[in-house]
């Protein structure tokens, strides 16, 4: 799947960093002395005043900072620099000022296809359709560029105006649209053939409990009969919100237990409060992570659900992000968690599914975008056939 990987990548519209922060000795000094540097203070200080070539403070400091977290050796621990700060919150708070639309890349590289465009968002209310392509952003062709630079273009303040151009069926229009602050859907549901309800979580961050809880709600109150979570692709997120959907679908019990730095334990729990005689199944990929992968795990153990895909990476440190005194902030790992039953996911290597189900590059990507029907989706038939057995 390497390929893939770089796909993805490509694909996503912002990607986090390494980070540190230049510390101070933790010696104090004596009456009257001076504070002595540390290395990386001295260095720093030495190539402003010395290096003859044009340098750039803040690079710098990020490039150190990145090194810094680099040298833990932990994939987890990652570094936002000041620049992309504000765009990790509104990832987190899964929301963004923009317009509204979620776009592809084409084949042809003859812009980006519009995939989705949300109802009653901006874009909508300019007049953007799906099957549009974007060819230029406020006057800059982007049909050479790729989707974090485009999205950057699109990307201003809120209330402001962004002029875009799209080919509409051979003919070019350019669209005056609106900046504002989008909502993005967390979980989405969908009944399938055979009173199937489906619920795709994309992430486990703000919101997810809530649109989670109402998606389950709603399709049992239309009669779902079974239901398959789709978390491929989900990055993980606040346990908080992983803590109160696991509570509205399980029993009385254990749900999760984590242990931080200073060897303090916490214990969650859940009340008696659940969903009785409803089969279930969650899809995982490789690509699942942290919550999303815990997610599955805990409904495995309390035999609520079976797991269907591919193995998982096996994540099981979380982090917590501390904002530094320039703005930019460190996401670092500072504990353990496990699941009901007090399994480290990481210490298994991951998840293995009950029903293995692998999938070619070209389907992996189908699904990522959202451009596979279900009956083309090999693992989520298998969940439904299995469920169905």
């Amino acid at each position: 799947m390497k390929k893939f990987q770089k796909f993805m990548s490509y694909l996503v519209v912002a990607v986090l960093a390494s980070m540190l922060t230049l510390a101070a000795s933790d010696m104090l000094p004596g009456p009257g002395a001076e504070a002595r540097p540390t290395k990386l203070e001295q260095l720093e200080q030495l190539l402003l005043e010395k290096f003859i070539g044009q340098k750039d403070q803040t690079a710098m400091e990020d490039a150190a900072a990145a090194a810094m977290i680099d040298s833990l050796g932990d994939r987890w621990s990652y570094y936002i620099p000041a620049a992309e700060y504000s765009d990790y919150t509104d990832r987190m708070a899964n929301s963004y000022v923009g317009i509204g639309v979620t776009i592809q890349v084409t084949e042809d590289q003859d812009g980006f296809l519009v995939t989705k465009v949300n109802e009653g968002g901006p874009a909508d209310q300019g007049g953007m359709r799906p099957g549009d392509r974007i060819v230029a952003v406020d006057g800059t062709d982007v049909r050479s560029l790729d989707v974090n630079e485009t999205s950057s273009l699109v990307k201003g303040e809120e209330n402001t105006t962004v002029d875009i151009t799209v080919n509409r069926g051979g003919m070019e229009i350019t669209l005056t649209i609106t900046r504002m602050r989008v909502d993005t859907p967390v979980a989405t549901a969908r009944m399938l053939e055979g009173r199937v309800g489906l619920i795709t979580i994309a992430n486990f961050d703000t919101r997810c409990a809530q649109e989670t809880i109402a998606a389950i709600d709603d399709l049992l109150a239309q009669g779902a009969q079974k239901l398959v979570f789709d978390v491929r692709f989900n990055p993980g997120g606040y346990v908080t919100e992983l803590v109160d959907v696991l509570d509205h679908i399980l029993p009385e019990g254990d749900l999760f237990r984590a242990v931080n730095y200073k060897g303090e334990e916490d214990l969650e729990v859940s009340d008696a409060a659940c969903i009785q005689g409803i089969p279930m199944a969650v899809l995982v990929n490789s690509e699942s992570y942290s919550a999303a992968e815990f997610f599955a795990a805990a409904l495995r153990e309390y035999d609520y659900a079976i797991v269907v895909g591919e193995p998982t990476v096996g994540k099981g440190y979380f982090q917590q992000t501390y904002k530094l005194v320039d703005g930019s902030a460190a996401g670092i790992s500072t504990g353990k968690y496990f699941t009901p039953k007090g399994v480290s996911l990481a210490e298994v290597g991951g998840l293995t599914p009950d029903v293995v189900v692998t999938v070619d590059e070209e389907t992996a990507i189908a699904i990522y975008g959202g451009t596979l029907e279900p009956y083309q989706d090999p693992q989520l038939q298998a969940a439904i056939e299995a469920l169905n057995q």
